[in-house]
């Protein structure tokens, strides 16, 4: 593949709701340039796009794939992006390469929840856009509909540029409206053809929109236009394309990716409307050593910079980092220093990747994206740069997940591969977080949903070899007191020979809450000897790690050793070790013992008219709401609720606002579970201490 001026390059992001036809409209894009020599599909899996054994097994994107175009002397690196929200991770690394945005909507569904939430992506991002609405020759196919759906929802600037020429099984092509040109199918090709008569109206109507659009681009443009005066060709394209890439014109075209029809045309206004990198200006980011603003302009001859937006696995070249190159030029067979890391990474082979191959290449200059195997330090965010002119540029802000399930082996001794394997996964998704939970044991797989998890863990079968079950996480309850009781614990024991002997009195007292456990030696005139006190000490503690009422640990508790006796024979370390556990667990059922639960946190971000459903619902889950506060389009709902009762809450709120609503979780403290539901707990718990003792 030839190099490219940085002018002559478009890093096209295709967003959209899951099913819109993304990635058949990449490989409509791709067979009609000829870059692939077979048009592939989706639901046969044999798309460039779509190439994980898991995406084809469900039909579905689940990971970015990249794949350039050249066409008209430009090329176009299109950036296919998952639709569903379990992936979103995806869909925020990809945008951070893009330069523009093209939208893609499904003629017959319309705006959905996903083309909203593709919107304020690209907005976030401050993307030039374009609208393809797609799939125009299935039965119910309404392009106007559509376009009217999109400007009552995302804005009165989204205005055709083309229109079609009929509609489900009579879609036959597309008129250009600034063109004043037909273009239709004709011998498996599209070919220029006179406008059809029947448009005209239509084609007049959003000729008048446009022109108003076009002319607010340009000072000289609108005085013009407000004299009565018509708008040139020329002067239109013109505008169009500043207005484009401006934001205050986002053109709306109309196509067919399965039939073909109407790429060409969404090709020409990708490379003649919408923005290169040398068009977006200047990249921001940190000098390290100074932490001064340090500014690359898209050119060659600037220092080299590069923002890793992407880290994947591949089965034959292993680690694959894939990147955009802000400024200055990369060479194979030469080094980089990672800004992140303070390291020096060696680049070997250079590749352009096209879906699932990689084609070598030689260097890769300002503005284009390629990626490079095997760099040890390098991940997803981080900046690769010239060591004598360092940079580091804002990191990608990836979502928190938001849905955790428990991983258990379904073969005894995998848990060892089930750590290492999520482990290595955590580092081709910043999305998904592993842990191990140090009450229950057991290992935590955090997602975006239940989708994203078990892929994940689909993906842990396929590249590990472990096969694991899914479960809703245990809740890593707590026991404390609530009352003051001085209880005695003695261990006696004579059986011929030197006996055992241990003698404690202990004052156990609560905390406040969060203050964890606290030892007070309070032993006159040696009761119980110094060098038996530590003994005391580690009784008490091995006690606190297993329970008493239900074998969770114990918090905010004071124990004070205050009086005890001794043997000057039979007592020892281990006598008084066991003489305080039995002193600490009697005097702790006498205390008025309590379950602690964790509360979290949440704030829930949703449209208005959904918020009493969201408020109801908390409500519902023992939640206590502590305000709400307006966010610009959105309701902010601020709450405190039990971890037990969020454990499916992803799920829950997506069924409850169409997948419209978000929300973030952190802990917060610990609270009394009201004594019902810790009768309930505390039953189950002792239950499944005695099936583990069998």
């Amino acid at each position: 593949m030839k190099k490219f001026k940085v002018e002559q390059i478009r890093n096209l992001v295709l967003l959209g709701h899951g099913g819109c036809g993304k990635t058949m409209l990449a490989e409509a894009m791709l067979f009609s340039t000829k870059m692939i020599d077979r048009f592939g599909k989706v639901d046969d899996g044999t798309s460039t796009m779509d190439h994980d054994p898991e995406e084809i097994k469900r039909k579905i994107s689940i990971s970015t794939a990249i794949a350039p175009i050249e066409y008209k002397e430009h090329k176009v690196n299109l950036i296919d992006t998952p639709g569903f929200f379990d992936f979103v991770g995806e869909i925020k690394g990809a945008i951070r390469a893009a330069d523009s945005a093209c939208i893609v909507v499904c003629a017959v569904s319309g705006v959905e929840v996903g083309t909203e939430k593709a919107w304020s992506y690209a907005e976030e991002q401050n993307l030039a856009r374009i609208i393809v609405v797609n799939k125009m020759d299935r039965e119910n196919a309404d392009f106007d509909g559509a376009v009217t759906a999109l400007r009552e929802k995302l804005g009165n600037n989204i205005i055709p540029v083309q229109i079609p020429i009929g509609a489900a099984d009579k879609f036959q092509g597309v008129v250009d409206i600034l063109k004043n040109k037909a273009f239709m199918v004709e011998g498996g090709k599209m070919a220029e053809k006179p406008v059809p008569a029947d448009l005209a109206a239509a084609i007049e109507e959003y000729k008048t929109m446009l022109m108003e659009a076009v002319a607010e681009t340009d000072d000289d443009l609108l005085t013009k236009y407000l004299d009565g005066q018509t708008l040139t060709a020329e002067e239109l394209l013109i505008g169009a394309r500043k207005g484009t890439i401006s934001g205050k014109l986002i053109p709306v075209l109309a196509c067919s990716s399965l039939k073909q029809i109407g790429i060409p045309n969404i090709l020409d206004v990708s490379v003649d409307f919408l923005p290169s990198p040398a068009d977006r200006g200047e990249a921001l980011g940190i000098n390290p050593n100074s932490k001064g603003e340090e500014k690359r302009k898209p050119a060659d001859n600037e220092p080299f910079s590069a923002l890793v937006f992407k880290t994947m696995a591949d089965p034959f070249v292993g680690k694959l980092t894939i990147f955009k190159v802000s400024s200055g030029v990369i060479k194979s067979d030469s080094q980089v220093f990672n800004a992140n890391k303070g390291a020096m990474e060696r680049i070997g082979q250079l590749f352009a990747i096209k879906g699932k191959t990689q084609e070598a290449v030689s260097e890769l200059g300002a503005g284009d994206i390629g990626a490079v195997a095997k760099l040890q330090d390098t991940f997803t965010g981080h900046t690769l740069c010239d060591k004598d002119k360092p940079i580091t540029f804002e990191a990608i802000h990836f979502p928190k997940p938001k849905l955790s399930l428990a991983v258990e082996p379904k073969a005894k001794g995998d848990e060892d591969k089930i750590g290492t394997g999520l482990t290595r996964l955590t580092e081709e998704d910043p999305t998904f977080e592993v842990h191990k939970d140090t009450v229950t044991h057991e290992i935590i797989a955090s997602g975006m949903g239940d989708l994203h998890i078990e892929i994940i863990t689909s993906k842990l079968h396929k590249k590990f070899g472990v096969d694991v079950t899914l479960k809703t996480p245990k809740i890593s309850y707590k026991e404390t007191i609530k009352g003051t009781v001085k209880s005695e614990g003695k261990h006696k024991k004579q059986s011929g020979g030197r006996g055992q002997y241990g003698h404690v009195w202990l004052e156990l007292s609560p905390l406040p809450s969060g203050t964890g456990f606290e030892f007070v030696d309070k032993i006159f005139g040696g009761s119980v000897p110094r060098n038996f006190i530590p003994a005391v000490e580690k009784g008490i503690h091995e006690a606190l790690e297993k329970g008493v009422i239900a074998g969770y640990p114990v918090v905010d508790v004071r124990v004070t050793l205050y009086d005890g006796s001794y043997h000057p024979v039979d007592s020892s370390e281990m006598a008084f070790k066991i003489a305080a556990s039995l002193g600490f667990k009697k005097g702790f059922m006498e205390a008025k013992p309590i379950l602690l639960e964790p509360i979290m946190r949440v704030e829930v971000i949703v449209p208005e008219e959904y918020m009493g459903d969201v408020i109801g619902d908390l409500n519902k889950k023992r939640g206590k709401i502590l305000g709400m506060e307006p966010d610009g389009r959105n309701q902010t709902v601020k709450a405190l609720a039990p971890q037990t009762e969020l454990a499916k809450y992803a799920i829950d709120l997506r069924s409850m606002t169409q997948g419209r609503g978000d929300f973030k979780l952190e802990f917060d403290h610990y609270e009394e579970v009201p004594s019902h539901q810790a009768e309930v707990i505390i039953a189950e718990a002792k239950k499944h201490m005695v099936e583990e003792e069998e």
